[in-house]
C-alpha cells in the first residue's frame, strides 16, 4: 500500500489567522481555511500525473477528521501592526498529463497578492519549463515568460492561490496558503 502513494486528486484552499499566540494564530489559519482537523504532512512540490483537481467542498468530503494529509504549504506570520504578509502556492501543469507539474511555495511581506501570486506561478512555471527542456530568459518580466512558457505549447496552465494579511495590533496574523492531495 505505501508502495504506490500517488494522489489522485487535488484542492486548494488558503486561509487567515489572528490570535495573541503565535502557534493559535496559525492554527486559526488552518480552520479559516479548513484544514485544521487532519494531521498534514508538508511534502515537496510535484503536480502529480493525471491528478484530478477538486473544489475545495468537494476534496473536504473526501476526507475524514485526523486522517494523515499530504500537502504543500506557504505560511508566514507576523506580530508587527500594519505588516502585509503573503503566503502563495504557484502552479504549472504539463500538455501532457501523464508527466508530472510543479506546485512552489512563496511566502513574503510587503508584497500584493498579485505580485505574490505571480511570483509563485512564475517559479513554478519555471521548473517546469527546464524539466520539459523549454529555453527561459530570467530576467524577462513575468508577462514576457508565461508568453514564452505558453508559446512552447509543453505547458497547457499556470495559476496560484495566494492569500494576504496585514498585521493588528496585539496579536499575530497568519496566512498561509496550500495544495492538499488525496490518495
Amino acid at each position: 500500500m505505501l508502495n504506490n502513494m500517488i494522489p489522485k486528486e487535488i484542492f486548494f484552499t488558503r486561509g487567515v489567522g489572528r490570535h495573541k499566540e503565535k502557534l493559535a494564530s496559525f492554527e486559526e489559519a488552518l480552520r479559516n481555511a479548513k484544514i485544521a482537523q487532519y494531521n498534514l504532512v508538508r511534502v515537496s512540490s510535484i503536480f502529480p500525473p493525471h491528478v484530478n483537481k477538486l473544489s475545495r467542498d468537494t476534496g473536504l468530503m473526501r476526507l475524514n477528521d485526523g486522517q494523515i494529509v499530504f500537502c504543500v504549504m506557504a505560511d508566514y506570520s507576523t506580530n508587527e501592526v500594519g505588516r502585509r504578509v503573503t503566503a502563495s502556492i504557484g502552479v504549472a501543469i504539463p500538455k501532457d498529463r501523464t508527466k508530472y507539474g510543479y506546485l512552489s511555495e512563496h511566502h513574503c511581506f510587503g508584497m500584493s497578492a498579485k505580485d505574490t501570486g505571480e511570483y509563485a506561478e512564475d517559479l513554478a512555471a519555471g521548473m517546469l519549463a527546464t524539466t520539459l527542456g523549454i529555453p527561459f530568459d530570467a530576467d524577462k518580466n513575468y508577462n514576457e515568460k508565461k508568453e514564452q512558457y505558453l508559446f512552447g505549447n509543453l505547458i497547457v496552465a499556470t495559476n496560484n492561490i495566494t492569500q494576504t494579511a496585514i498585521g493588528k495590533k496585539g496579536c499575530w496574523t497568519t496566512c498561509l496558503a496550500c495544495a492538499v492531495f488525496i490518495l
